[in-house]
């Protein structure tokens, strides 16, 4: 079975196992703890009847510590298997892997919003965390996520895109060209809708004097006080100059960046495989902490 004292000795492996570095993980385990006591002391407060005992008696989890727990949560966000090959991992039943997922994965993300490592979902908070952001340079762009085909024929339609021709769920993400972080989310949205659309709902405001970068999709998207930067389409029968082409290549050589940001958020499969989860609101966690899990590892990344 795996456990934290099997490969804390094996970088490499832990590394490929959670997605983490070992100082990474080590720097966000006292906020895991944090969250994880935290959830434990609600519960209590929220018993009918006062706990006889403390915490711990009874028959022993199969996830007995904290790293435990932790390294669990953390392989499924990485590889996520079937909740039966979870299980068979860390000596539990699919029940009981459905159940400790379900427990710790609102647990993890606290444990990154403690970190401050999770990006901005509120208009507000987005503005206030991109002003700090040296250079004040910006990329935005749209991320797909596949999921299985919807049952109900109006979602089946709904979640249609035609662009990744299959189901997928949507979010806008705006990352820091300098640092390639994560630094706001849009909410998930249906694959069907466009980007532009998708941007104009989240209302996104922008400090004075940034500079934002954008691909096609976001074509008559302008945010005030911004200075935009946009490939420029071929006209219809016609080409490009070569002094346009030149333009369209270094704004593509920086828009890059937000590709490679993605590419980050995607390391844990949970964002990258089929969707399978059906819990309410799930999938916006998922992102969500993948996103806040990049941008940890941008923090600590892997030695030279």
């Amino acid at each position: 079975m795996l456990s934290y004292a099997k490969i804390q000795h094996k970088p490499r492996v832990f590394r490929c196992l959670t997605g983490l570095t070992l100082q990474a993980f080590r720097h966000l385990l006292p906020a895991f703890l944090r969250a994880y006591e935290q959830v434990l002391e609600q519960q209590d407060a929220q018993r009918e009847t006062p706990r006889q005992r403390r915490r711990g008696g009874g028959r022993k989890s199969a996830l007995a510590t904290v790293e435990d727990k932790l390294v669990y949560i953390l392989v499924y966000f990485r590889l996520y298997p079937i909740q039966e090959v979870q299980g068979l991992l860390f000596g539990l039943g699919q029940p009981q892997a459905n159940e400790w997922i379900h427990r710790l994965a609102p647990i993890l993300n606290a444990a990154l919003g403690y970190e401050k490592q999770l990006p901005a979902r509120k208009v507000a908070d987005l503005e206030q965390i991109l002003s700090h952001c040296p250079g004040l340079e910006f990329i935005i762009d749209g991320v797909e996520r596949p999921i299985q085909r919807p049952k109900d024929p109006q979602r089946q339609g709904e979640c249609y895109s035609g662009k990744k021709k299959r189901h997928t769920v949507k979010n806008i993400v705006v990352s820091d060209k300098r640092t390639k972080k994560v630094k706001g989310l849009g909410r998930t949205q249906v694959g069907k809708k466009h980007d532009k659309a998708a941007t104009d709902e989240e209302e996104y405001r922008f400090p004075q004097g940034s500079q934002l970068w954008k691909d096609t999709g976001f074509q008559g998207y302008e945010p005030e006080q911004t200075t935009t930067y946009q490939p420029k389409k071929k006209p219809r029968g016609g080409e490009l100059t070569p002094s346009e082409k030149a333009e369209n290549q270094a704004i593509s050589s920086v828009r890059i960046r937000v590709e490679h940001s993605i590419g980050g958020v995607k390391v844990y499969r949970i964002t990258h495989d089929v969707y399978r989860n059906h819990k309410l609101n799930f999938d916006d966690l998922v992102i969500e902490t993948a996103c806040g899990l990049h941008n940890l590892r941008i923090d600590y990344p892997l030695a030279a």
